[in-house]
This record gives C-alpha cells, structure tokens and sequence, in this order.
C-alpha cells in the first residue's frame, strides 16, 4: 500500500501556498503534466510532494543531504 503522505492533494496545496481551490488543481494539473511527459504514472487529482517541492521551492535531493548536517 502506497503511504498517501508520498501524494498531496489540492487542499493542502492550498494550505502552504494560500492559493485558490481552482489555481491548485490548475498547478496539479500542470505539475502532472510534466512528470508524464517525464514518462512518470501519475494520480488524478494529487501531485508527488517530492516533485512539487522541487518545483516549487527548487529543493533538490543533494540539497536536502547537506541541509541535515
């Protein structure tokens, strides 16, 4: 079973960002778009908190490594 946390949803989108119900699944969209073009399977409705972290904040893994030390 997949751990939902991997996944948000728009209304917690809307939580961080303070965005619109409607610009947050416009982003879902978008987001989802691009990680299929990426070859990724993606879930309607819900964007991977990873990609949209990176994409958003421009958090990278190698970033994240030395950001705990």
């Amino acid at each position: 079973m997949v751990d939902m946390s991997t996944f948000m949803d728009a209304h917690e989108i809307i939580e961080i960002t303070g965005m619109s119900e409607a610009y947050a699944y416009k982003l879902i969209k978008q987001l989802n778009k691009e990680l299929e073009e990426k070859g990724f399977i993606t879930i309607r409705g819900r964007v991977s908190r990873q990609y949209f972290e990176e994409r958003i904040y421009g958090v990278r893994k190698e970033e994240q490594k030395y950001a705990s030390v």
